[in-house]
Formats: C-alpha cells, sequence, structure tokens
C-alpha cells in the first residue's frame, strides 16, 4: 500500500484492492463513495441488478472503483481505467464482487 493507503483491504469491511500504476489503492466502498457512484450512475440497486445479469458496462465499472478511490492523490480516471483494461473483465471482478457485496450486505458488524 501507499503511505497514504496504509493498511491492506479488508473485505470484511467491504474494501478491496486495485492495482494502478503498479500500486495497490484501496478501494473503500464508503457512504459518500456510493452517493457520489449512485449520483452519477443511477440507483446502486439497478447497478447490481445489471452486474448479476452479465449488463454492467466498463464505464459503470470504472466509475464505482473511481468513486471508491480511499486515495486518489496523483491519480486520473484514465489510470483506473487503464488498469481495468490491464487486469481484464476476469481480473477487475474480484474487487468488483466485494464492493458490490458490500452494496447489498451492508456491514454485518453493525
Amino acid at each position: 500500500m501507499t503511505p497514504a493507503d496504509p493498511a491492506p483491504a479488508n473485505p470484511h469491511r467491504g474494501e478491496a484492492s486495485l492495482v494502478l500504476a503498479g500500486v495497490p489503492r484501496l478501494l473503500r466502498p464508503s457512504f459518500t463513495a456510493l452517493v457520489a457512484a449512485e449520483e452519477e450512475l443511477g440507483p446502486l440497486f439497478a447497478l447490481v441488478e445489471r452486474a448479476g445479469a452479465g449488463q454492467l458496462r466498463l464505464a459503470e465499472m470504472v466509475a464505482l472503483f473511481w468513486h471508491c478511490l480511499a486515495n486518489r492523490d496523483g491519480l486520473s480516471r484514465d489510470t483506473v481505467g487503464q488498469a481495468v483494461t490491464e487486469l481484464g473483465l476476469a481480473g477487475a471482478s474480484a474487487p468488483l464482487r466485494v464492493l458490490l457485496g458490500q452494496i447489498l450486505q451492508g456491514d454485518a458488524r453493525a
């Protein structure tokens, strides 16, 4: 992790990690991040349904990752898109599943 992302992702909190420009970055689906994603992408439940039906668009995946980045310092949205392109859809699906699971299930510890 970078100094700004000192702790590894905690999947029990719905966090995931995505390698951007060779550096693992923390994806944290906080309330603020999810509200911002919803403002751009529409209702999150519909986003989850599209993903489950195999209808999630690449731009939607990148937008969700962008909004959930815990630290965007030195990054552009294009960097996120390039990372997804390099990983391929199969590689990007792992962090996506974690984020979508958090959207659906919330924090089980609450």
